[in-house]
């Protein structure tokens, strides 16, 4: 049994894709982005009350990043991962976890201009730090670019920094990025991408936050 606890237009966006590029079956238990995940019954599968939670033959993995590993490692098959022996499979593996790299600015943007519900609490300056510093992030992934991908073919690390991209265009411009910006319209077109998309805005009711200017 596999199942996936998810918020739209959330981290677990990455985990729902991965599941529908190795077609596996599975169940989805979908939530808002409210409280609702800091309440039983979700409270005691994840103490920390957000998203991912994949529950899979008795295992429970709360992490994107462990799931990708313990997904493509579970169902090697796909082609998804790099097995130890693999000469990609260090920059594999970096790349899984550099999705988080790039998540935590967006987090932070996501928290500065959506989740505080008070002009007064939002910060112009750190909303203007941490864009500055997402663009860092994703430069680093133009700069890898050589190719089609991020490795010698598709895998899960181009779903994991794909989806925080993904997030990301809610706050930065790709317009400086090209080789990103031709990437990540690659990913965009496929099948399972498309699949991990919500019917409707779930948490970005906008397409596009600029700066807020206080």
């Amino acid at each position: 049994m596999i199942r996936l606890h998810h918020c739209p237009q959330t981290r677990s966006m990455r985990s729902l894709w991965l599941l529908h590029e190795l077609g596996l079956d599975f169940d989805l238990v979908t939530y808002p982005f409210d409280k609702t995940l800091r309440q039983e019954p979700y409270r005691s599968l994840n103490p920390t009350g957000r998203v991912p939670t994949l529950e899979i033959d008795g295992v429970v993995l709360t992490e994107s990043g462990a799931i990708a590993e313990y997904l493509c490692e579970r169902f090697p098959r796909a082609g998804l991962g790099r097995d130890p022996s693999h000469a990609e499979r260090a920059q594999w593996l970096n790349w899984i976890h550099f999705a988080e790299t790039i998540s935590q600015h967006t987090a932070a943007l996501t928290q500065q201009h959506i989740a505080l519900y008070d002009d007064s609490m939002r910060s112009p300056i750190i909303m203007q730090l941490e864009a500055k510093r997402l663009l860092k992030t994703l430069a680093t992934v133009e700069g890898a670019l050589t190719g089609d991908y991020l490795l010698s073919g598709f895998s899960a690390a181009d779903i994991g920094v794909g989806q925080a991209v993904y997030m990301a265009r809610h706050f930065v411009h790709l317009d400086d990025l090209p080789a990103l910006a031709a990437w990540y319209a690659r990913l965009a077109v496929r099948p399972a991408f498309q699949k991990a998309l919500p019917d409707a805005p779930a948490l970005y009711a906008k397409a596009f936050y600029p700066p807020w200017e206080g």
